[in-house]
Parts: structure tokens; C-alpha cells; sequence
């Protein structure tokens, strides 16, 4: 059972000469623009069992010297595959690792509960499962006073001087180009010390904690200047979220507004990272500026509306020049004139707009990206949580529907852990208003009424997990605002499924790893519809990574069965919107919407009253998910009316997703 095809999405859209060269002398070219030494791989999964080997072979080094390994290391999720590796080595290859001495690179401040520090998480992950000397450990204080903090940061810097200095450090890299909480504006002469996080930072870790509210407001951090003294320097970084910063990182001056990029300073510095990390690199995203490029359809999309964009015309006003002057004159040269090129383009955007996403019954196909028939279709739109469904394809929702579809919805998961308490106290409360008029002698429903109440007004701390009972209460809050968004759209009650996903069901922010069963329901769930058409999400910059395991889920699924007959007549499209959305080039069917078929998206989404203001995990995006959505939809068609075609309200955007063989 092949359980992380979701990688193979970005494997699909780039060509492997750009990311793995065949010689040095394309090397050479590709990394024209790249001022580090840059290691791109299919999966971070293969990056990890590199970095783990030179770590663990330097390490053995030292021991059979007789000498001791000075690592740093750092928290997050970055660095958690190579820790995974690591102790691989140590429990199937005896690997042992008594010479090993590691300095946690930060810790949040102040530590009330060390069950919630840095230290703690890189323990349980790593440091527990390795024979460490404990006395070896080295971590800035966080319990410290006030008025000592300062001591203790000198008394980190010492020990660190003490042991030699860092042989090795391993870093993973922050949404705004931080190393560490070194956060833009740090200088890049910086010591450790105590860094004030901010809004975002504060945000970014809140799924560690549970809620906002419970993020310490600060953090103690080794400086960059401890950083630079390191002897060699692996810096990591998978996913979409991280590409901008890569790029920074790598193509961009060094300044103080991204502290990664003073990596460009240090002599033994390597990056590692996955495609999607990768994506906005120029060997990867404008690969015509540095290499002569295999043209397939969807690159020459790319570099044209890239072109548009720099010589701000539409497609149809490009000439022979524009291409010239730009990079791009091999694809004068294939088709003869800038004309040739632009008419072939600007039809292939054409044909991406449809606003029959289901097909159009009794209609030529030929350049509709939805075949016709069969009419109607049966259609499952999988959702993640109970409202990324209306998010991120709200519009075409409701044309599938209204169009004579039988459209089934199928939440992933509860969605239970992004309900605020206030929601849970106002709900029973109402439900306490009913049985005081209905069943006034029910004593079990007061007594249940009166103790979930009490919990979470009085007893509740910020280290708290929720009760079974408080959970059931959130997921169904979750479950039935889904339901009345639903209702809105038009869909039968009947049509409308909670496959409730075990992974899921931790009432924790951590999740458990996608096991068999997971998807084996959602295998059986497709199985009982056989769908003609297949909606997934495909906004794998989730920063908490529910959308990427209920994806593999469904690919997972879809990899047992597409051998079978029936399953040869179905297509599936991913949709974007909740945290991103698809690039222009990559866009295969483009659904516009009206001005009031996006008022009805609107209705549906707010629907979801607990994911408004109060939601817990609304992200690093102050806007609300409508908001965002409205935004994205027409951004999107304000791309393509700048592209010289049709002026939309809005554009919702599907990327057809094909089984790997």
C-alpha cells in the first residue's frame, strides 16, 4: 500500500533534468542564480536518510578518536524525518551514540509546562530513543528568573565554548526566513538570547500548544553569530509554505530581513530540501533562463504568462521581441512567430473555462476539459474538515448540484479541535434551555450540562485536553454546521457522509500517521458510489497537515483500485483555496462564478459559524476563510482577464490529478 503519493503531484509537473542533472556542466547552469550549494529531492524522506548518514558517519568519526560530537539541533516538524533516521540507525544498525553531545539551537520562554518546551519534544522524538549521555544535553533555561536570563544565555554560550563549538548543525527554516526565532530585523552579528516572538511566530507554533492563547510570548535563541561558528551546516525545509523563503534564501542578497540568507556567508552550508521547497527556485519555476528546456504544453504556459507579466501585456499583444528580449526565443524558433505561440496559449486558457464542471450534456467535448457523458454523473467532493468543501469549491458545488448531478460530500475528519470552548458552553447552554422546558426531571442531562460547564469555565488549564464528552459536543457542532451548508447548497441529507477517519481522532493538534484502515475507508467509501467524478483537496500548504494525510488517504485508495473497470470512466480534480491556490499555468479547469453565484458561497461558507473570528487555527492569514476565498477566486479572475481573456467575478480552479502507474 503506497501511502505518500501526494509527493508524486509536484514529481508530475517538473522535469527530473531540472532538479537532477545528468553532469556538472548542467549543474553548473541550472544553478546559475543560486548562491548555496542546494541538494532537491523527490521526498523528504530520501533528503533525510542522507543528512542522517553524513551525521551519524562524522559522528563515528569523532569516536573512533576518542573525541565527542558536538550537534545542534532544532524543533519543528523540519527536522523531524531526519530524527526519525537517526534512530533507525540506532535501534536496526547499533548505532551507538555515547559521544554525542547536542545543543537545543531554542526554547520558548517561560516554561510553565516542560511537557510543552522544545526540549521536551525533541526527547521524545530523538534524544529518549538513543543511548545520550543525559549530561550531555545542553538546552537554553527556561525556567530561569527574569533578571537572570542574561546569566543563563552566557552560561549556554560557555558551555558551548567549553565543548569546542558545534561540529554539526541542523536547522529547519521559519516561514519568514528565520533560522532559530532569529526573526527578520536580527542582527547578523547576534548572540543567544531572548527574542519577543510575534504575531506570526506565535501562530506558527500555536498547533504545538493547542490554541493561541497558550504560546509563550517569547523564546531564548542561539544567535546567528553561534550559528555562522558552526563547523558544517545543514539547513532543511520541505513544502509549498517554504519555496518563497528557499528562493530568498538562495537567489537573494544577504540582508537582515531574511537571516537565513547570511547562510551564504558560511563555507560548508548545504540546503536540502523536497520539490515543493524548491518550486519557486529559477531552474524550477523559469527554467528558460538558465537551460534549454524540453516544451511541453503546460511549461510554455508558464514562461508566456510569466512574460505577460514582465512586459505587462496580454497574451495576444506578445511579439517577436518581447520573446527575444525575455529568454525566450527557442519558442520562436519551434513555431515560427510570436503569433504561432500566443494563438496556441491563449486557446489553451480558453478551454480551461467551463461553467459545466460536471461536463455539458448533448455538447462537443473536444475542447471542454469535462467530457459530456455520462449525464448526470455521481460526484464525491471529499473535504478535509467539515467546511472545505463550500471554502474552496463553494461555486462549483452548487453547479454540480443545480446541473442535475448526484453530488455525495464526504468530511474526512471532525474537524472537533478547531471549536473554541466559548462555542461548546453556548450550545449546551441552549440545550439546558431545552430540557428545562421539555424535560424539566431529567437529573443525568443537568448533571452532564452542569459538569461540562464547570470544566471548562473553572477547571480547564491551557494544558488540558479535552473530555470524550467535549469532543462529541465540538464534532457535532462541526458536523451540523456542515450539514446546514449543505442544506443551503441543495444537497439531499441522505448525499451527505462523516467518514470520521481514525488518524484523526487524537484530541490532540498532533495526529496519529495515516494507517491501513484510514484508508480502507475511504476505499470502500468509493467503492459504494463509483463515482464518474472525484474532488479532492489539494492545498497541501496546510500548515497543519490534515489536508496532506486525508489526500494520501484518497490516493492511497485510488491506487488499489484503478485497474478496476468501472474506475476507468472516472476523473478526479484537486481543488485549492483554504491556504493557496493553483498557479495559472497548472490550472486544467477554471469555473467562473457571478457575482451572486459568489454571495451563495459566501452564505454557505458562514454557515460554519464556529470557524468565523473565534476558530482556534485560523493560521498566519488574518483574514477569515471566506475572506480569503473571495480574494483567491478573484485574483484568480482578474489573472486571466489581464491575460486578455474574459472578465470574471471569480475563478475556481482544478488541477486533474492522474494515477500513478
Amino acid at each position: 500500500m503506497r501511502m505518500d503519493l501526494s509527493s508524486h503531484i509536484t514529481l508530475d509537473r517538473v522535469p527530473k533534468k531540472y532538479y537532477k542533472p545528468e553532469n556538472d556542466f548542467e549543474e553548473y547552469n541550472l544553478a546559475r542564480y543560486e548562491k548555496l550549494p542546494i541538494a532537491i529531492y523527490e521526498e523528504a524522506k530520501n533528503a533525510a536518510v542522507e543528512i542522517a548518514a553524513e551525521i551519524v558517519e562524522e559522528m563515528l568519526l569523532k569516536q573512533q578518536q576518542g573525541k565527542t560530537f558536538v550537534l545542534g539541533i532544532s524543533g519543528g516538524a523540519s527536522p523531524l524525518p531526519v530524527y526519525e533516521e537517526l534512530v533507525k540507525l540506532h535501534m536496526e544498525n547499533n548505532v551507538s551514540f555515547r559521544n554525542l553531545v547536542v545543543f537545543n539551537t531554542y526554547e520558548f520562554y517561560p516554561v510553565l509546562d516542560f511537557a510543552f518546551s522544545n526540549l521536551q519534544m525533541l526527547k521524545e522524538v530523538f534524544l529518549d530513543k538513543i543511548d545520550i549521555d543525559p549530561t550531555n544535553i545542553f538546552s537554553p533555561d527556561a525556567t530561569a528568573e527574569k533578571d537572570l536570563i542574561s546569566d543563563k544565555c552566557e552560561e549556554y554560550e560557555e558551555s558551548l565554548q567549553k565543548k569546542g563549538g558545534l561540529d554539526y548543525l541542523l536547522l529547519g527554516l521559519g516561514s519568514k526566513g528565520n533560522v532559530g526565532f532569529n526573526m527578520p530585523g536580527s542582527s547578523l552579528h547576534s548572540q543567544t538570547r531572548m527574542v519577543m516572538l510575534d504575531g506570526d511566530s506565535r501562530k506558527d507554533i500555536a498547533r504545538n500548544f493547542g490554541s493561541l492563547d497558550r504560546v509563550p510570548l517569547s523564546a531564548i535563541t542561539m544567535g546567528l553569530s553561534d550559528m555562522m561558528q558552526a563547523r558544517k551546516i545543514s539547513l532543511i525545509a520541505w513544502n509549498e509554505q517554504k519555496a518563497q523563503s528557499i528562493r530568498d534564501i538562495v537567489e537573494g542578497a544577504v540582508t537582515d530581513m531574511v537571516p537565513g540568507s547570511i547562510l551564504q556567508t558560511h563555507g560548508e552550508t548545504k540546503l536540502f530540501v523536497d520539490l515543493a521547497a524548491a518550486s519557486e527556485l529559477t531552474r524550477i519555476s523559469r527554467p528558460w533562463l538558465v537551460t534549454n528546456c524540453d516544451w511541453t504544453s503546460k511549461l510554455i504556459r508558464r514562461a508566456i504568462v510569466w512574460l505577460c507579466g514582465v512586459v505587462d501585456k496580454p497574451i495576444l499583444k506578445l511579439t517577436n521581441k518581447d520573446y527575444n528580449d525575455n529568454g525566450l526565443s527557442e519558442l520562436i524558433t519551434l513555431y515560427g512567430s510570436a503569433y504561432n505561440v500566443n494563438i496556441k496559449i491563449f486557446n489553451d486558457l480558453q478551454h480551461t473555462i467551463t461553467g459545466w464542471p460536471g461536463g455539458k450534456p448533448d455538447a462537443d467535448d473536444t475542447y471542454r476539459p469535462e467530457r459530456a457523458k455520462p449525464y448526470p454523473k455521481r460526484v464525491i467532493i471529499f473535504s478535509p474538515h467539515p467546511d472545505d468543501d463550500v471554502i474552496s469549491m463553494g461555486g462549483t458545488f452548487q453547479r454540480l448540484v443545480s446541473q442535475g448531478h448526484e453530488v455525495h460530500v464526504a468530511y474526512q475528519t471532525s474537524g472537533n479541535i478547531a471549536v473554541g470552548d466559548e462555542e461548546v458552553i453556548r450550545y449546551i447552554s441552549v440545550l439546558n434551555s431545552m430540557r428545562k422546558k421539555f424535560t424539566p426531571g431529567n437529573r443525568d442531562l443537568l448533571e452532564k450540562y452542569e459538569s461540562i460547564r464547570n470544566y471548562l469555565l473553572h477547571e480547564k488549564t491551557n494544558e488540558d485536553i479535552d473530555t470524550p464528552d467535549i469532543l462529541f459536543i465540538k464534532g457535532r457542532i462541526r458536523r451540523e454546521e456542515a450539514r446546514s451548508a449543505d442544506r443551503y447548497v441543495g444537497l439531499p441529507e441522505e448525499n451527505v457522509h462523516f467518514l470520521d477517519l481514525p488518524f484523526y481522532e487524537t484530541g490532540k493538534v498532533k495526529k496519529n500517521p495515516i494507517s491501513e484502515k484510514d484508508v480502507m475507508i475511504v476505499k470502500d467509501f468509493i467503492e459504494t458510489i463509483k463515482p464518474h467524478q472525484i474532488y479532492v483537496a489539494g492545498d497541501l500548504a496546510d500548515p497543519h497537515g490534515t489536508h496532506k494525510v486525508c489526500l494520501d488517504a484518497i490516493l492511497a485508495s485510488v491506487d488499489m483500485i484503478k485497474e478496476e473497470e468501472w474506475f476507468k470512466d472516472c476523473r478526479i480534480w484537486m481543488y485549492r483555496g483554504a491556504w493557496m491556490e493553483w498557479e495559472i499555468d497548472h490550472i486544467e479547469m477554471a469555473v467562473p462564478l457571478s457575482p451572486e453565484e459568489l454571495r451563495q458561497k459566501r452564505n454557505a461558507i458562514l454557515r460554519h459559524q464556529s470557524q468565523m473570528e473565534s476558530a482556534p487555527f485560523l493560521g498566519d492569514d488574518e483574514r477569515l476563510f471566506w475572506q480569503r476565498s473571495e480574494e483567491r477566486n478573484r485574483t484568480t479572475a482578474d489573472t486571466y482577464w489581464q491575460l486578455g481573456l474574459a472578465s470574471y467575478e471569480a475563478i475556481e480552479a482544478f488541477v486533474e490529478y492522474i494515477p500513478v502507474q
